[in-house]
């Protein structure tokens, strides 16, 4: 069992209580302990040692009363809260490399009210070298409200996935199956590809295949078969319904996560010649989808340790 912490970053704001309600539910179906971050820049000598000491960082002095013996913090292995001095955007994804999880609110205090996703959250997502989940506001499009203000979630629950087909995608993939499993919720795996099949020569668009449109389909859906067999057999309790369409993929996971408790997907959906970049499938659904949106990285060791 993975006995690293679920990590969530708060800042006081609406937006980092929604995370951090997340992240325990979170912690709570992994039997993880829960590490509560604020990071802050300090401009004084005082301000740098309330840091160091964990004391005196307002943000977490009033977490500690607010979660001191809440029942859903009943069973959590331990409550950790660290205070840290320095870049958020720095930090923050750095701190994916000591968790299970990287939770945080799609907007801190900072921005304007109109964005949709924070710079936080964005580079997090794009660098983490573990899963990111953000907890989007309930103001978004399409979202279903409850009278206390919050997103109704679907019931019965339901894990969202979004997978090329012309791809391997083992971390989100297993990550979704996972956690599908540990909700005891349905897995919907979702798929778009274009038609016709188009690569640009020179001076004239030809087409990438020879055979008709229902043949290429054939040929995805037996690809994706064969990519969730494997994940189907470990999981046996998690019921798998499969979507392959000739539609935007991003536009499906977003129409897909109204009725959803987590939208996956994988960080990038090619290989890049350099560094780490959030792919454009991703950063769409951060932008737009209903749902909490879990992003993941490549496939590591440790990632299948977790499931």
């Amino acid at each position: 069992m993975d006995t690293l912490p679920v990590i969530v970053a708060v800042d006081g704001s609406p937006d980092s209580e929604r995370a951090l309600r997340w992240a325990i539910e979170a912690a709570r179906l992994r039997s993880a302990p829960l590490q509560v971050v604020h990071v802050w820049p300090y401009v004084t000598s005082e301000g740098r040692a309330a840091a160091e000491s964990g004391i005196g960082d307002p943000v977490l002095d009033e977490l500690r009363k607010t979660l001191d013996g809440r029942a859903d913090t009943a069973g959590l292995p331990g409550i950790e809260f660290r205070s840290l001095s320095g870049l958020t955007d720095t930090l923050l994804p750095a701190l994916g490399a000591e968790a299970q999880l990287l939770v945080l609110g799609s907007r801190g205090r900072g921005g304007f009210a109109s964005l949709l996703l924070g710079s936080n959250g964005m580079a997090c997502a794009a660098h983490s070298e573990g899963p990111v989940v953000v907890v989007p506001r309930p103001d978004r499009a399409g979202a279903a409200v409850g009278a206390d203000g919050e997103v109704v979630r679907p019931d019965p629950p339901q894990v969202v996935l979004g997978v090329d087909a012309s791809s391997d995608e083992p971390g989100a993939i297993g990550f979704a199956f996972a956690e599908a499993s540990r909700r005891g919720a349905r897995l919907k795996v979702v798929s778009g590809y274009a038609w016709p099949m188009l690569t640009p020569p020179s001076f004239e668009y030809v087409a990438a295949y020879e055979g008709t449109q229902q043949e290429y389909e054939n040929a995805l859906v037996e690809q994706v078969t064969q990519t969730l067999a494997p994940y189907r057999e470990r999981y046996p309790e998690v019921a798998v319904t499969a979507e392959l369409r000739n539609a935007d993929a991003a536009g499906q996971l977003v129409e897909a996560s109204k009725a959803g408790d987590l939208v996956v997907v994988a960080r990038h959906r090619r290989r890049l010649p350099v560094g780490r970049r959030l792919g454009s499938v991703a950063h769409a659904v951060l932008l737009h989808a209903v749902c909490p949106i879990a992003v993941v990285p490549e496939e590591t060791e440790r990632s299948r340790e977790a499931e």
